[in-house]
């Protein structure tokens, strides 16, 4: 049984979002602010960003740094143990650079005959019902 409160749960819990490991991967090489980020990690919204780098840093994997300049300059690096997930998260993305194609190429498969087999579903079953007495 897989529990809720697993660890492997909770840790998937704090990156299998849609942008998480994007932010995790963009800070890995280099210490960014908020604009580079942002221009780095396609669609993402300033309000998402802002909300994914605040979870973050609150789960110890990104510091926040504010220079009490004008205006304000606030940057962004991994922590420690935020740079401990490069390693897993280097995996998945070398994992989709070999599979995410083939993926995709089975999940249109899949989409094309399900398209495919309902018209021949719903024949049978018109046949079915007009064979019953």
């Amino acid at each position: 049984m897989i529990r809720s409160d697993c660890r492997t749960r909770r840790g998937l819990n704090l990156i299998a979002d849609r942008w998480t490991m994007l932010v995790i991967t963009a800070l890995h090489q280099d210490t960014k602010r908020f604009s580079q980020l942002h221009a780095q990690i396609d669609g993402i919204s300033k309000k998402m960003l802002t909300q994914t780098l605040r979870d973050l840093e609150r789960n110890g994997l990104v510091k926040r740094v504010m220079y009490p300049v004008v205006p304000p300059i606030v940057e962004y690096s991994l922590t420690p143990l935020g740079q401990t997930l490069i390693g897993p998260i280097g995996a998945l993305r070398d994992w989709s650079e070999q599979y995410i194609e083939e993926v995709e190429r089975m999940r249109a498969e899949y989409d094309q005959r399900d398209r495919n087999s309902l018209p021949e579903e719903i024949i049978a079953l018109v046949q079915q019902r007009a064979d019953k007495p």
